[in-house]
C-alpha cells in the first residue's frame, strides 16, 4: 500500500466476536426483541443471509439461548456453513439461481409457518440504528478531534453506511457519504457475493431490494465504482500488511482512497473493514495460495 497518500481511518470490525460488523446488528436486534417480549429463551430465529449476518445471528443466538436457522442460497462457501453449524445453527439452502431474493422468501415462509422471529435485516430500522448508536460513537471517540469529513462503505442492506452517516452527521460532523459499488472488470474475477449487495452478480438488489436506504437516500452522498479485480488485489495487500480481512475491506479501502482524492489529503476519511478472511479460504481471494 502507498504510505505517502492520504490517511484512511479504518474501523477494524473483523475484531468483533464472530468476526464481522454484523455482530452489532445481530446482538442489537435480538436484545431489543428480548426486552420487548418478542423473544424468550429457546425461541427460534430465522434469517436470510449469504454469510456474515447468519454467522453473527448464530453466535448471538448461542449466547442468548435461542435456536437459529440460516437461510442461504446454494453455493455459499463451506467455511460459512461450518461456522454457523459450529455455533449450533441450522441451515436451509435455497436454489442458487434465485439468489438472496429466494432466500428471503423462504425465510419469510419459515417464520410464518413456525412462528419464528424474523429479524428482516433488509428493512429493519434497528439495523442502521445499531451502527448509529455504537459504531459511529466509537469512531467519534477514536478519531483525533472527533471530526469526520467522509464515511465510506459498500452497500449490502445499507445499514452500515446509513447508520454511520446519521450518527456522525447528527453529532455535528460535516460528513459526506460514499457508497462503494463493485463492478466487473471483464477479466472473469469472481467478486464474492457476501461483499456487497450492489454487486453486479446479484441482479435486483441494487435496484432496491433493501427497504432501509440506499446511497441516493442519504443527503450529500456519492457512489464510486470500484473494479472487483482492484478490490480483490487490495484485499490481498491488506492481508499481506497484517490485516486478516475479506474482500469487502479491499472494496471499502479502494473507495476510501478515491474519496480522499476528491476531498483532498487533509480530509478525515473513515471506512470499515467488515469481516475476517477465514470465511473466504475457498473463494477466488485465496485461489493463488491453494
Amino acid at each position: 500500500m502507498d504510505t505517502d497518500g492520504p490517511v484512511i481511518w479504518c474501523k477494524l470490525e473483523f475484531l468483533n466476536p464472530s468476526g464481522s460488523t454484523k455482530d452489532r446488528i445481530a446482538r442489537y436486534i435480538l436484545e431489543k426483541a428480548w426486552r420487548s417480549g418478542k423473544l424468550q429463551k429457546g425461541a427460534r430465529v430465522v434469517e436470510a443471509s449469504s454469510g456474515s449476518t447468519s454467522i453473527a445471528f448464530a453466535l448471538a443466538s448461542a449466547q442468548m439461548g435461542l435456536r437459529f436457522t440460516a437461510v442461504m442460497p446454494e453455493g455459499v462457501s463451506n467455511e460459512r456453513v461450518l461456522i454457523i453449524r459450529a455455533y449450533g445453527g441450522e441451515i436451509i439452502l435455497t436454489a442458487k439461481e434465485e439468489g438472496i431474493l429466494g432466500a428471503m422468501r423462504r425465510a419469510e415462509s419459515e417464520a410464518q409457518k413456525t412462528g419464528a422471529f424474523w429479524p428482516r435485516q433488509f428493512e429493519n430500522p434497528d439495523n442502521p440504528e445499531a451502527h448509529k448508536k455504537s459504531t459511529a460513537q466509537e469512531i467519534l471517540a477514536q478519531i483525533p478531534d472527533g471530526i469526520v469529513d467522509a464515511v465510506v462503505s459498500g452497500i449490502g442492506t445499507g445499514g452500515t453506511l446509513v447508520g454511520l452517516y446519521e450518527g456522525l452527521a447528527e453529532s455535528g460532523c460535516p460528513v459526506k457519504a460514499f457508497a462503494a459499488r463493485p463492478v466487473s472488470g471483464g477479466d472473469g474475477t469472481n467478486f464474492d457475493v457476501e461483499c456487497c449487495s450492489f454487486s453486479v452478480r446479484i441482479p435486483g438488489v441494487a435496484d432496491g431490494l433493501s427497504k432501509l436506504n440506499s446511497a441516493t437516500s442519504i443527503p450529500n452522498s456519492a457512489e464510486l465504482e470500484i473494479r472487483d479485480s482492484d478490490a480483490l488485489e487490495m484485499t490481498r495487500k491488506l492481508i499481506n500488511a497484517g490485516f486478516p480481512v475479506g474482500p469487502s475491506s479491499g472494496l471499502n479501502y479502494c473507495c476510501a482512497m478515491e474519496a480522499a482524492k476528491q476531498l483532498g489529503d487533509d480530509a478525515v476519511v473513515v471506512t470499515v473493514f467488515p469481516d475476517r478472511m477465514e470465511r473466504y479460504f475457498s473463494t477466488e481471494l485465496f485461489a493463488a495460495l491453494r
